[in-house]
């Protein structure tokens, strides 16, 4: 039997590996040279430099300046005239752009397609864009855009998901949706009221979430150039789902995909925000066409408010039950969410929110009503932790509340409900691989919980909860079965190693991983990698950066490329050892006997002899995700929306807050933080620790106070970073990051999974639950701020005061 010693073994050069006792090193998977190195990313020393070119640094010769005039006076009105007249009369204007020269439909989810490039007929939101033009500078365009005239008739805004359900009869935002309801649909697996009534502990609560924005440094960007010779497009963007932004363009400029490139430079921050298409990206392209010169439009920051589709404000009502033994039977979960004015990823959110009720749990019987409706409010769409982070924030609360009412720790309740490796959820997802009990293990030794919860001085407290995310999806969003991910290396004495994939770094450091997988897939180091990534026509096909998808699979389709290469290498060197080539190991540029470490020929020369009789050695990988049908495993019966949250693997977290509430101001201060997170093989831990804190810091600033305000007109009152509020150095917390190096999940290629998003769902629940342990007061409605804080204490203490009298 095979044991295993956790002790981390001594190494140089950052890489780390772990002992397999029984196991020789060249036969053990998990033992790693490059793969599990902290290794500074590949583009760092260029940002730190300023070499780093982003969209907006970039200049065409003759290249015009774009400009949106949006809807400043209203939040839903019809569009009764647009006078360009002036504007095309102004000197150095060279084309104006309206809705009608560009009526096709585009959005992220083909079925749901609604959005047009620039308002047709009313607009939806205050912001919404009517028209667009192209100029010699932006002075100019500035200028332009003043003199175009709209007439507007206003119509009634609906700002709350439930009046716009209540007056769909008299309003409609959308003709196509007469009740206003974007999307809705029901999940139910199991018998869920026969489980409650056989329940010893039921509770029910409601919960509300706020409209946080991602607050990326960059603003979107885009310079398109396209060529009347020819009739190609050249797009270069900040975005982050180049694939689906090809072909959005390719349906809305009506230009075959094979006609149109699209290049992303370097991306300054995404979170989501640019996981779509954005409308300068097509006004771009348009103007372009219209006036043969290159033209870039790139958003004000208050545009990157009304456009960037931030996270979606959910009102939810959550029923647990509890048997007599602790164990959870049933949840019942009902979603209402704010879509905003436009379809964007409301289908795939919505049916998140019930997928992800499922783990890190077991629970046998769940059922899910959701519906996501319009309002006429700024678009939400996809936001770092996509629909995990609001039903998180639901359970995690519930849970520590039902634990009180038990008379047990949250700690104890949640362990013996964690799910376990090989566990199949209600609604059919697998997971393969999990560590969360030891995360949560973890977690309450490193932070002394079960030494603290409950007895800090008033206005200090402690908080636990804990969260899991998908490493990637089971399906296009289009119907298609093509592989999600391709990737082709090249190995020659010219360009040495070369990686090819359309992936997008956009922070999170795809590009290091990628390399660092191609070098330990080769034997090679991650210095030696060239990585050709972000371009649709030099790099090969990619879905996009979403779903924390990236590294289960490029890691996948690198070792599938890597095999023939390697096959090649080792024939080679066989035949120059008087070796079998399936006895040769290929690690730290050497080529070796198994069995003879002493028969030794260096990469270097393999490569040589193979450029120079059969050429360049080419490898082509592909990953394509397995898929589980979403169905009730009880009844066979499939259910709607039930392949959304399905994935091949699952990342997992467990976080404890604690805070200091002063009670004088009502100000929350989280001080400390202790995480302990399952990511398989931390590729590069140095880069895996930083994803985790500012998965923390990210959503720690939504907890407390980050949320976009709405007038009751529908204007948005604070787009600006002054007025918006979010975390800075001064509020960071102390953190203490326990990432669980030497897990391995064996289905994941070199046994790592996400980390990305994972780490932002228990942030919610952990400092909730911290201050209901400091001040005695739970609340559920996120940003906490300090006016709910003095609110609750008034009322605490009037209500202390009623009682004692």
């Amino acid at each position: 039997m095979q044991t295993w010693d956790k002790r981390e073994t001594e190494v140089t050069e950052g890489k780390s590996s772990y002992v397999r006792e029984g196991v020789p090193s060249y036969l053990d998977e998990r033992r790693h040279s490059q793969v599990g190195r902290s290794v500074p990313k590949v583009d760092a020393a260029a940002k730190v430099r300023g070499e780093a070119v982003y969209a907006d640094d970039m200049t065409l010769p003759n290249m015009l300046y774009g400009k949106i005039k949006r809807c400043k006076e209203y939040a839903h009105a019809k569009i009764k005239k647009i006078d360009c007249s002036k504007a095309l009369a102004l000197p150095g204007v060279f084309a104006v752009l309206t809705g009608d020269e560009a009526p096709n439909k585009w959005g992220i989810v083909p079925h749901s397609c609604n959005e047009t490039v620039l308002a047709i007929d009313k607009v939806r939101f205050y912001g919404e864009g009517v028209a667009a033009v192209a100029a010699i500078d932006e002075e100019t365009a500035e200028a332009a855009l003043d003199l175009i005239e709209v007439e507007y008739e206003p119509l009634p805004a609906l700002l709350d998901p439930f009046e716009s359900m209540a007056r769909a009869n008299e309003v409609v935002i959308h003709e196509t949706n007469p009740d206003n309801i974007a999307f809705h649909g029901n999940q139910i697996y199991g018998d869920v009221d026969k489980a409650f009534a056989e329940c010893e502990y039921v509770l029910e609560r409601e919960f509300k979430t706020g409209m946080p924005q991602h607050g990326f440094i960059e603003p979107q960007s885009a310079l398109a150039s396209f060529d009347p010779h020819n009739g190609r497009l050249h797009l270069w963007s900040s975005n982050q789902v180049p694939h689906y932004l090809h072909r959005q363009l390719s349906i809305v400029t009506e230009i075959p995909m094979s006609k149109i490139r699209v290049t992303i430079p370097t991306v300054g921050g995404g979170f989501g925000g640019k996981g779509e298409a954005c409308p300068n990206e097509f006004a771009a392209c348009i103007l372009s066409r219209k006036t043969g010169r290159p033209v870039k439009i790139t958003y004000e920051r208050s545009e990157v408010f009304f456009t960037s589709k931030g996270r979606h404000p959910c009102h939810m009502k959550m029923k647990i039950g509890i048997d007599k033994d602790g164990y959870i039977q049933a949840v019942d979960f009902d979603n209402t969410m704010d879509k905003g004015a436009y379809a964007s990823w409301g289908v795939v959110v919505m049916f998140y929110t019930g997928s992800m009720v499922h783990l890190p749990y077991k629970i046998p019987n769940v059922r899910s009503y959701l519906r996501n409706v319009y309002t006429n409010k700024p678009s939400s769409g996809a936001l770092r932790g996509l629909g995990g982070v609001q039903p998180r924030l639901a359970m995690e609360v519930m849970l520590d509340e039902m634990a009180e009412m038990m008379g047990i720790s949250p700690y104890e309740l949640k362990m013996k409900n964690a799910v376990v490796s090989g566990y199949t959820a209600a609604n059919n997802m697998y997971v393969p691989h999990t560590e969360y009990k030891r995360c949560l293990e973890t977690a309450v030794e490193k932070s002394s919980y079960l030494e603290k919860h409950g007895k800090l001085p008033f206005g200090k407290g402690i908080g636990l909860a804990g969260g899991n995310y998908i490493s990637g999806t089971a399906y296009t969003l289009y119907q298609n079965y093509k592989p999600h991910t391709t990737v082709v290396l090249r190995v020659d004495t010219e360009g040495g190693v070369t990686v090819q994939c359309a992936c997008t770094d956009i922070g999170q450091g795809v590009d290091t991983v990628i390399a660092q997988f191609t070098a330990e897939a080769l034997g090679v180091y991650f210095e030696d990698v060239h990585v050709v990534v972000r371009d649709t026509e030099t790099a090969t096909f990619d879905l996009g950066t979403f779903a924390s998808r990236l590294t289960y699979a490029t890691g996948t389709a690198v070792k599938a490329a890597a095999e023939p290469i390697n096959q090649k290498l080792k024939e080679i060197a066989g035949q120059k050892l008087g070796c079998r080539a399936d006895q040769l190991i290929i690690k730290d540029h050497k080529i070796y006997s198994m069995y003879e470490t002493k028969k030794t020929m260096s990469w270097d020369e393999a490569v040589d002899i193979a450029t120079s009789t059969v050429g360049t050695l080419v490898g082509v990988g592909h990953f394509s995700p397995p898929r589980r049908k979403g169905i009730d495993i009880v009844t066979g019966n499939r259910i709607q929306g039930g392949n959304i949250g399905h994935s091949p693997t699952f990342g997992f977290s467990c976080q404890i807050h604690e805070v200091e509430v002063d009670v004088e101001t009502g100000r929350i201060r989280v001080k400390k933080v202790t995480e302990a997170g399952d990511m398989g093989t931390p590729v590069n831990p140095m880069a895996a620790d930083g994803q985790v804190e500012g998965s923390i810091v990210y959503n720690m600033g939504a907890a407390l106070y980050e949320d976009q305000v709405i007038g009751a007109d529908g204007r948005h009152l604070n787009p600006n970073f002054h007025d918006y509020k979010m975390p800075t150095s001064m509020e960071m917390p102390d953190m203490f990051i326990n990432t669980l190096k030497d897990s391995y999940d064996p289905t994941a290629p070199f046994g790592a999974k996400e980390t990305g998003e994972g780490a932002v769902q228990p942030t919610f629940p952990a400092i909730t639950n911290a201050v209901y342990d400091a001040i005695g007061i739970r609340f559920y409605q996120v940003p906490i701020t300090p006016e709910m804080v003095l609110r609750a204490l008034k009322e605490k203490k009037e209500k202390e005061a009623g009682c004692g009298a």
